[in-house]
C-alpha cells in the first residue's frame, strides 16, 4: 500500500476506485467498503484508493468533541488499512477551511482533479462539503459530466447490530473488549513507548513495561486488568495489562498503562510495543496488603493463560 500525505504530489492513479471517510478503527463496515473497492478495481484494471483525514474532522469542527477519543491513531489506522489489500491511502490535513468548501467545488477540485476516479464508493450516510450538504445524490448528478459512476454501500450489520465507530467506542469505554473486537472484526490495539517507571512491580516478582501513549486523543479503556497479546518486533507474547491508578502502592492519582509480559525478561526501554486487547479480567481495586496484591496478580496471570492459550 502506498501512503501519500497531502494532495499536492499524488501519483497518477490508474482507473481509481475511490472512497472517502475517517475510517476510525477500520471496523467491519469499513472493511466491507475496502473489499468492494478492491473488487471493482480488479474488475476494471484499476487501483483502490482511500482518502482520509487527519486530524479527525470532529476534533476540528465541533468544540464539544475536543474530548473525542479515537479508536485508532493515524499510525494504527495506516497499519490496519495495509492489512486489507488497499493500493493507495491518501491522508489530507483537515481544517475549517477545507470543510467550508462548497460541496460541488469539492467534487470537482478535489475528487475529480486530484484522483480522476472511475468509480466512487461511499457509505450509506456519507456527507461532505460546507454545512455537510454534499451527499450521494450530488455525487451521482455530477458523475456524467466528469466520467465517474457512484456506488453506495448499505449499512453493515454484525448479528443484527449496525456497525459504527460510535458503537465501538461505547463498547471499549464500558470495558466490553469482546464486543468491540466483534464490531471491529479485528482486535483493538494500543501502541506506545516503554518508559522508566518506579519499578515496584519488579520487587513483587512482576516486572511491568510502562507504556506512554503519545496521542492524547487515543481511546484508553477503563481501569482494570486485561488479557493482552504483546507484539515486540516480530515476536508475540502473552501479557497481563493493567490500566489504573495503582491504589495499593501509590496515591499520586496518575493513570498508568503497564503490562506484565509472560515468559519475558529483557530491557525494553525506548521500544514501541503493540498491545492487542482480548478480554477484561477484572476491575482495578485497592488491596489491604501487598501480599494480597501479589496473590491476585498470580491469579490474573493464570486467567491470562486460560484466555490466550489456543
Amino acid at each position: 500500500m502506498q501512503v501519500c500525505h497531502g494532495l499536492d504530489q499524488l501519483p497518477a492513479f490508474r482507473n481509481a476506485v475511490l472512497t472517502i471517510g475517517t475510517y476510525d478503527g477500520v471496523h467491519a463496515g469499513h472493511q466491507a467498503i475496502i473489499q468492494r473497492i478492491n473488487a471493482i478495481a480488479e474488475e476494471i484494471n484499476g487501483e483502490s484508493v482511500v482518502l482520509t483525514f487527519d486530524p479527525h474532522p470532529r476534533l476540528v469542527l465541533d468544540p464539544k468533541s475536543k474530548d473525542l477519543k479515537l479508536i485508532s491513531t493515524i499510525q494504527e489506522k495506516i497499519a490496519l488499512l495495509d492489512m486489507f489489500g488497499l493500493d493507495h491511502l491518501v491522508i489530507t490535513p483537515f481544517s475549517k477551511a477545507f470543510a467550508s468548501m462548497d460541496a460541488a467545488v469539492y467534487i470537482e477540485e478535489i475528487l475529480v482533479k486530484k484522483f480522476k476516479p472511475k468509480v466512487i464508493v461511499i457509505g450509506y450516510d456519507h456527507r461532505f462539503g460546507k454545512d455537510r450538504l454534499g451527499n450521494i445524490d450530488l455525487l451521482r448528478a455530477m458523475g456524467p459530466e466528469f466520467g465517474y459512476t457512484v456506488e453506495e454501500i448499505s449499512v453493515q450489520t454484525i448479528e443484527e447490530i449496525s456497525v459504527s465507530s460510535t458503537k465501538v467506542r461505547h463498547a471499549l469505554l464500558s470495558g466490553d473488549i469482546e464486543s468491540a473486537n466483534q464490531l471491529l472484526a479485528h482486535p483493538f490495539t494500543i501502541s506506545g513507548t516503554v518508559v522508566h517507571g518506579d519499578k515496584i512491580g519488579r520487587t513483587l516478582g512482576f516486572p511491568t513495561a510502562n507504556i506512554v501513549v503519545e496521542d492524547p486523543h487515543k481511546l484508553i479503556p477503563p481501569t482494570g486488568v486485561y488479557a493482552t497479546w504483546v507484539d515486540i518486533g516480530q515476536h508475540r507474547y502473552q501479557g497481563a495489562l493493567n490500566i489504573g491508578y495503582r491504589p495499593t502502592v501509590t496515591s499520586n492519582g496518575e493513570l498508568r498503562v503497564e503490562v506484565f509480559i509472560l515468559e519475558f525478561n529483557e530491557d525494553l526501554y525506548g521500544q514501541t510495543l503493540r498491545l492487542i486487547l482480548m478480554k477484561k479480567i477484572r476491575d482495578d481495586k485497592k488491596f489491604d496488603t501487598m501480599d494480597a496484591l501479589v496473590q491476585q496478580m498470580h491469579h490474573d496471570v493464570s486467567e491470562v493463560k486460560k484466555i490466550l492459550t489456543i
